[in-house]
């Protein structure tokens, strides 16, 4: 079901334009196992990434391909020459990144599983999707178990995920439904993204902060949505290669009203989303929270909510803001927050 293939670097020529995916094509697949690819998106962190694509080139199982997208030659220091690593080019953000891959992998690839550049997969992560992924034609979106997620504590590092795969054991095989997949690990079913023209919205720039929550629900219209407990992994939650916090707080505000007016998430949903952010932005200042960038992120909080009385909030504001120093670090593109 899954094996491992061997490609070389690549630049993304391939055009924006949606695959399309006919009954003939649709035929052939379900007579031949699932092909699988792991897709990632980073930026300014190759040291991260190189050890996380390391990490996975160990594994026993292993996809058939292994996609990187970065913005930049600088941000793959060390994978440039490798064989078993697919290396292309995309506009910086992590929807719009996320988007070369599904473009990059349409031709040959049933589920498409993305993962954050420091999320570290339990040994049998990838058999565990796959079987799920065979064994249900109606699910279209899947997310794991996370066993640590290091942006709730301040980062984690590798022998401290591995300690904590090593000792979790294999867990069950449930499977239950959920609102949304968890972006830092996401398994597709690429078969109604080319059928529908899906795409991750690329109106939610840089860290696309609630992209999994607005794909996710955007591809439920077509199958379940899925959490598999034994798909186990850790997420590092590494911070490097962060934001200002005042980006971070005007999407906290900005990006679930955005999603109501899309209808990707639901009225109440997103005003508790907001309301969390707010209180925890507070909260985090009157504590003296040293893990983020509070004073910054509750600027932000307070722009997004100026702006909607305005009638001008928009996701994408945040391009405009410049980059004034922040107290502490905020998340990288690539890290989701809750």
């Amino acid at each position: 079901m899954i094996a491992h293939s061997a490609k070389a670097t690549r630049q993304d020529g391939l055009s924006s334009a949606p695959v399309s995916c006919d009954a003939g094509a649709t035929a052939r697949r379900a007579s031949r196992p699932l092909r699988i690819a792991v897709g990632i998106a980073s930026a300014g962190r190759p040291s991260i990434l190189l050890e996380t694509v390391d990490y996975l080139a160990g594994l026993p199982v292993q996809p058939q391909r292994l996609i990187v997208c970065v913005p930049a030659n600088d941000d793959t220091a060390g994978l440039a020459d490798r064989l078993d690593v697919e290396v292309i080019l995309g506009s910086r953000g992590l929807t719009s990144q996320r988007n070369s891959i599904i473009r990059a992998a349409a031709a040959d690839t049933d589920i498409l599983i993305f993962l954050d550049d420091d999320f570290i997969p339990a040994a049998t992560f990838l058999a565990r999707m796959a079987a799920v992924f065979a064994a249900n034609p109606d699910v279209a979106i899947a997310t794991g178990e996370v066993l640590a997620d290091g942006v709730l504590i301040g980062g984690l590092d590798m022998s401290k995920a591995l300690q904590v795969l090593h000792t979790a054991g294999e867990g069950s095989e449930r499977v239950t439904d959920v609102y949304n997949a968890y972006g830092c690990n996401m398994a597709v079913r690429l078969a109604p993204v080319l059928k529908h023209a899906l795409t991750f919205d690329e109106q939610l720039p840089l860290y696309g902060w609630l992209e999994d929550v607005d794909f996710s629900r955007s591809i439920a219209r077509y199958g379940r949505s899925v959490r598999v407990e034994g798909a186990r992994g850790v997420h590092l939650g590494v911070r490097s290669g962060r934001q200002p916090g005042q980006r971070l707080g005007y999407s906290q505000v900005a990006n679930p009203v955005y999603l109501i007016r899309k209808g990707t998430m639901s009225k109440g949903r997103a005003i508790a989303q907001i309301g969390r952010n707010i209180l925890a932005n507070a909260s985090g200042i009157v504590f003296n929270d040293r893990l983020v960038d509070r004073w910054g992120r509750l600027h932000g909080n307070w722009l997004a909510l100026i702006d909607l009385l305005a009638s001008r909030a928009a996701p994408s504001r945040i391009l405009e803001f410049g980059n004034p120093p922040s107290r502490a670090p905020s998340p990288p593109i690539a890290t989701k927050r809750r």
